[in-house]
């Protein structure tokens, strides 16, 4: 009696875990015929690499899901197809370093986060020079350096990996 139970517990909970379906390609469109998003579906979930479109047929953002959460590397883009930021994301939240462009497309900031919220360092550019530097912890900033001297004296370089 007790192996039909190990048996029967077995397929009651791991093989409706599996999944038998194959994945789907979809694709939707806005009224004017150019395509607003596309990318793979399984069970009605967003899986694998996926693209979002403007309104004007260009990118919005393209990445990859995993259960209907964004997942690994993704960038986002304006209509005019400049790029407006890019990072990682992990279980949907947004995770390690963040680029951030202003509109001629260039790094303004880059962040590190961690579970969405800024957890390390921000660095702020302007034309393509580091003008400050923060340090955040679980989205607080604890320090702001104005010199790079200063911030080298207070910091390990190595912590900006």
């Amino acid at each position: 009696m007790p192996h039909s139970l190990l048996i029967a517990l077995f397929f009651a909970f791991i093989i409706p875990a599996t999944n038998n379906n194959p994945p789907k390609y979809y694709k939707d469109f806005y009224k004017s015929g150019k395509p607003k998003s596309e990318g793979w579906l399984v069970d009605g979930k967003k899986t694998g690499y996926w693209k979002f479109y403007h309104k004007n047929g260009t990118i919005s953002e393209q990445g990859h899901f995993k259960y209907d959460k964004r997942e690994k590397y993704w960038y986002f883009y304006r209509p005019d197809r400049i790029r407006v930021k890019e990072g990682n994301y992990l279980h949907g939240q947004m995770d390690n370093w963040w680029l951030f462009y202003d509109t001629k497309g260039r790094i303004y900031h880059k962040c590190q986060l961690y579970k969405g919220k800024k957890n390390g360092y921000c660095l702020k550019y302007k034309n393509k020079k580091l003008v400050s530097a923060e340090k955040y912890q679980n989205g607080n900033k604890i320090k702001e350096w104005f010199r790079f001297i200063d911030f080298r004296r207070d910091n390990k370089l190595s912590d900006l990996k």
